[in-house]
């Protein structure tokens, strides 16, 4: 279980790719979507075309998503690139110091957090339930989680394990 499942959103100012700022504050009083996100990983690069599909409709409902690039070897070049490549419609918040990634224990990309309208965190996981060893999913959990919040109900589940590559460089071991 999440820790933040049912607790307020931490607090984030972060700036935005291209110039400005988001801030949790600029989500409240409408659902909100974060997805700590990579132009690497190719699990966030899948994710994408998911949600260039759904940006649309759920723009028109008035929900929010906010990417959130955590990583520290992609640099602002390449992000530009794949945020243009990937037609994302989205702001892409710069956390250079991993300050909001801890704060979410985000560790993977893509990582999402589904608020509802008062910035209580209502869903913690994966996009859907593919892997490695299955590619097509049978379940998409994003869809799943806003779909229960736009009909006043909490999402089920609400965490699911996530897949993807690591945000934080991995620990070297001592042998």
């Amino acid at each position: 279980m999440s820790h933040l499942i049912n607790q307020p959103a931490p607090s984030f100012s972060l700036p935005v790719l291209g110039g400005g700022r988001v801030s949790l504050a600029d989500l409240r009083g409408r659902i909100a979507i974060i997805n700590f996100w990579s132009a690497e990983c190719p699990w966030s690069r899948r994710a994408d075309l998911v949600l260039l599909y759904r940006h649309n409709a759920w723009s028109r409902a008035g929900i929010k998503i906010v990417g959130i690039s955590s990583t520290n070897n992609e640099p602002e070049s390449e992000l530009v690139y794949e945020v243009d490549v990937r037609h994302i419609k989205y702001p892409l918040a710069l956390d250079v110091t991993h300050e909001v990634a801890r704060a979410y224990k985000a560790e993977m990309t893509p990582h999402f957090f589904v608020l509802d309208a008062k910035s209580i965190v209502r869903y913690v996981g994966a996009l859907d339930d593919a892997t490695a060893n299955r590619r097509i999913p049978k379940t998409i959990y994003l869809d799943r989680a806003v779909n229960a919040l736009l009909n006043n109900r909490n999402p089920a589940p609400a965490v699911t394990p996530v897949y993807g590559s690591a945000i934080f460089p991995q620990k070297p071991t001592r042998s």
